[in-house]
């Protein structure tokens, strides 16, 4: 009997890209002897990504969609993909062709040769603008300071996994998932593809620099409690900084020294203000989390779907 693999795509206002990456992904499997189903999960689109997958996937027995309620974000939607894939091995990636297909037969290769996880890292692509190229970098290098796990740099959503990985994936009920450190944290055997991102095909980035730090305190927080630790110990060296100036006041008392510097001391109090700020936004964060895992909602919420599987 043939092995089915789920091809997973969280498609956000991808109207454009779809037709041409069903096209590209048919090609890639009929040169294969796999099964395949498709799993596209249309992240509350404003354009016509629902409708296009709607008329495929009523000439295309393999295809199928899931439509949000509302816009979820992509980790929730791929997870959602994910939940649902029946496959003997998934394999999930963007609809915007930046993740190349033809990439998928390598992938197999690896998985067949008894590897759990073959996931990918993104080359540096020099015809990025430096300020992304430096933004990646600078995130993989935070997210490995501040977390107790370690992510190679350019690694992406890019992977397949087994199915013995997806069933264990399913149990996890984060609220904010961040599946690459959450794949990288499971273990199991793993190895890396390296690739070269394809230019993307048409639309642009849904990743402005707010989503992207917002993905960054996402990751960090989820995997470490180390940015606590570094506001109990900022708090520490600043106080024994501020004992050490209490000998200055006295010997400017004793000496009859006017202690001036109205500037200094307004930059002083406007550094630590922000400090404590930075500091209490630190620990709002973990306890936000915690305020809405407790809430135990869904991760989100199917409006419809053509699969036929139980929900």
């Amino acid at each position: 009997m043939k092995k089915l693999v789920s091809v997973v795509i969280p498609a956000f206002n991808e109207a454009e890209n779809l037709t041409v990456i069903i096209d590209r992904l048919e090609s890639v499997f009929s040169e294969t002897a796999y099964n395949v189903e498709f799993i596209f999960i249309d992240d509350g689109s404003k354009d016509k990504t629902l409708a296009i997958l709607k008329t495929i996937a009523a000439v295309k027995p393999n295809l199928f969609y899931i439509e949000f309620s509302r816009n979820f974000g992509h980790q929730l939607a791929l997870k959602a993909g994910l939940d649902k894939a029946a496959g003997d091995c998934v394999i999930s990636l963007d609809a915007d062709l930046q993740h190349p297909p033809e990439l998928i037969i390598q992938m197999l290769e690896k998985w067949e040769e008894g590897n759990d996880v073959v996931y990918t890292r993104r080359k540096e692509d020099k015809n990025l603008p430096y300020g992304k190229r430096k933004s990646s970098m600078l995130f993989y290098k935070l997210l490995n300071v501040l977390s107790s796990i370690h992510i190679e740099d350019g690694t992406a959503d890019f992977r397949l996994m087994d199915k013995k990985v997806i069933e264990v994936f399913r149990n996890f009920e984060e609220n904010e998932p961040f599946i690459r450190g959450l794949i990288q944290w499971m273990g199991y055997k793993q190895i890396a593809i390296d690739y070269i991102p394809s230019k993307r095909y048409a639309g642009s980035s849904k990743y402005n620099v707010r989503k992207m730090m917002r993905f960054a305190l996402q990751g960090v927080t989820s995997f470490s409690i180390k940015p606590l630790y570094t506001a109990v110990y900022l708090g520490f060296s600043f106080s024994m900084l501020s004992i050490l100036y209490i000998p200055y006041v006295f010997y400017s008392v004793y000496m009859g020294i006017e202690v001036d510097g109205w500037a200094s001391t307004i930059m002083t109090i406007v550094f630590f203000g922000g400090l404590q700020l930075i500091i209490m936004g630190i620990i709002g964060i973990y306890i936000g989390k915690m305020f809405m895992q407790t809430k135990n909602r869904p991760n989100y919420i199917i409006k419809s779907t053509n699969l036929v599987q139980p929900l």
